[in-house]
């Protein structure tokens, strides 16, 4: 019989405090149910859409900025005397190459009014003869693009700029997944009406997603239909080319519809669709959104919250007045934890007071001790996944440059140069044993400059020596350890982007030792770069190295996370003088 008054004496506060809480945690749940649900059916769909109005209307004002830089893009096309000649009439091979040379450099300025976008562009007159700017990114064949859709649509209205979809098979790195949304247009005689080619603008669906993708996110998503009801781009990749008739059910129940959306059940889930049409393109911008996911989002929080707090506050009074006598051990131990919580997770908490307030600071202390270990070993995870990326970031190599080395190495031995092929076959295993081979993190500079040497003679057998490269290297930092490829990278930007507009430079690589520190300059006389004031490094907008993983920034972080912040690069740039740059590293004799 001791049992039930030991039971009850140990959990009296537990068992008063527990009936008062639950009624009034069960009438703060209703309650708070109650005003959800009325708030959120009356109001979330209307400040929902009108939020939605807005960034529908930025999407299809980034939709018509494309479609006018493709019009302009056009018309230059349309109005080039050059283009007609080439297209129509017969030519000898000298006026052949003048005006192919005066097509490459229209295309260019052309290009140039399309640089915010990629696209590719092809003309091809009746004649047969074609100018593509770049084969490989939408690779159709001339006798493939003559019999397709897209051309027999575009010539059957001359006048128009069309806007149709297009999947290429066999996806490479170049084209990505092989979908293209391609504007066509007409070459005609403005007087007679003769049309004597087409031309074609192609740009692949993942940069035409760019200009939706960072208004999407889970449960709400964005598709562009056409007027047939294929899907020619949206963020769920997955039904990009399937063709769906409900697309143009919602469009026409849309028009019809006052408020400018509709809610139906679209893939098992119900859905507010918003729609827009696109004229330029003829197509319908769609906008779908998860209604749960939505009225989640739009609950009004703060009507809530007010009256959770009346709600609890009436609570507290009733709790108070029944277990004052009873609290005052749990009062200071709830003051404790406030206070460990606001200002020292260190500090523990004292265990006394009654049965349940010392099980809950014993629980607590306990907690403390496992957030301490916890944390610990989150920040000990977190390097060591940090050091795992590098690592594999590392054994990197870009296939595309092993691809077009052992092309020119075939070109090589082809025309006979075997002793130029064996030079840079050699160069090629060098590196790779050197980068691939080589697991260590830190190699000396000897190293570190026989691939950068071995790299740089790849790449002049590949283009030429109108580029040349010095080395000014200080003989006693040559056994100094310095992080595997930190300055190929920099190599690689110079060779390949220093001198776009110059024909022909130097890059020189320094090392040298002052004081503690080990230094290395890239140093190039090319066309150099704007680099902001006060920042370390440049913005760049390139996805990917040419030889491997590791990038510029990267480099910088490597050091910074290896050797501290202190050390790093930095790059000093001037438009037309070229560019340096410094990297600071401690000594390593390791």
């Amino acid at each position: 019989m001791r049992f039930i008054p030991d039971r009850f004496k140990h959990n009296n506060l537990f068992i008063i405090m527990f009936l008062i809480t639950v009624i009034m945690i069960i009438t703060v749940s209703l309650t708070i149910t109650w005003t959800t649900i009325r708030m959120s059916e009356q109001f979330f769909i209307e400040k929902f859409s009108i939020t939605n109005s807005k960034v529908m209307n930025q999407v299809k004002e980034s939709f018509e900025s494309f479609n006018y830089s493709i019009v302009i893009a056009s018309n230059n096309l349309l109005q080039s005397g050059n283009t007609k000649k080439i297209l129509t009439e017969e030519q000898s091979n000298a006026e052949k190459m003048s005006s192919y040379f005066n097509m490459n450099q229209q295309m260019k300025r052309i290009k140039s009014n399309l640089d915010a976008y990629e696209v590719g562009i092809l003309v091809m007159g009746k004649n047969g003869i074609s100018y593509a700017t770049d084969r490989t990114y939408w690779p159709i064949s001339d006798e493939e693009l003559k019999t397709s859709v897209l051309t027999s649509n575009t010539l059957n209205e001359p006048k128009q700029l069309m806007y149709q979809y297009d999947h290429r098979t066999n996806p490479t790195v170049e084209i990505g997944d092989g979908n293209f949304i391609v504007a066509s247009r007409a070459l005609m005689e403005r007087i007679s009406g003769t049309v004597y080619g087409s031309m074609y603008f192609a740009i692949q669906e993942s940069e035409f997603r760019k200009f939706y993708t960072n208004y999407t996110n889970p449960g709400n998503d964005v598709f562009v239909v056409n007027k047939l009801g294929v899907i020619v781009s949206s963020n769920r990749t997955e039904l990009i080319g399937k063709k769906s008739e409900d697309f143009l059910h919602y469009a026409e129940k849309i028009k019809d519809n006052p408020d400018h959306y509709i809610i139906e059940n679209f893939l098992d889930k119900d859905q507010i669709i918003f729609m827009e049409y696109l004229p330029s393109f003829d197509m319908y911008l769609f906008n779908i959104i998860d209604k749960q996911i939505a009225i989640g989002d739009l609950i009004d929080k703060k009507e809530i919250v007010l009256i959770s707090m009346g709600i609890v506050f009436v609570a507290l009074i009733i709790v108070f007045l029944a277990s004052r006598r009873l609290t005052n051990s749990l009062s200071r131990l709830v003051k404790q934890i406030a206070n460990v919580s606001k200002y020292d997770f260190h500090q523990y908490v004292s265990v006394t007071g009654t049965y349940e307030t010392r099980q809950i600071g014993k629980a607590f202390n306990s907690m403390l001790d496992e957030l301490h270990e916890y944390v610990e070993q989150l920040m000990l995870t977190q390097k060591q996944k940090r050091n795992a990326e590098l690592a594999a970031l590392q054994q990197q190599i870009n296939p595309h440059f092993l691809y077009n080395t052992l092309t020119s190495i075939k070109f090589m031995v082809q025309q006979g140069g075997k002793e130029e092929a064996e030079a840079t076959i050699n160069a090629l295993i060098s590196l790779l044993q050197n980068t691939i081979g080589n697991v260590s993190e830190t190699i000396t500079v000897k190293q570190e400059l026989d691939n950068l040497k071995n790299y740089v003679l790849i790449n002049q057998k590949r283009y030429g020596n109108r580029i040349k490269v010095n080395y000014f290297v200080s003989p006693d930092c040559l056994e100094h350890h310095i992080p595997k490829l930190i300055l190929q990278p920099f190599m690689e930007n110079s060779f390949f982007h220093a001198f776009n507009r110059k024909t022909e430079g130097y890059i020189n690589v320094l090392v040298w030792q002052e004081g503690k520190n080990l230094i290395c300059e890239i140093v190039d006389n090319g066309d150099g770069m704007e680099v902001t004031p006060g920042s370390k490094l440049p913005n760049t907008k390139r996805k990917q190295q040419l030889f491997s993983g590791i990038g510029v920034r990267n480099v910088h972080e490597r050091i910074q996370l290896i050797y501290g912040e202190q050390y790093g690069v930095k790059i000093i740039s001037e438009l037309g003088e070229g560019t340096k740059v410094r990297i600071v590293l401690p000594i390593n004799t390791i």
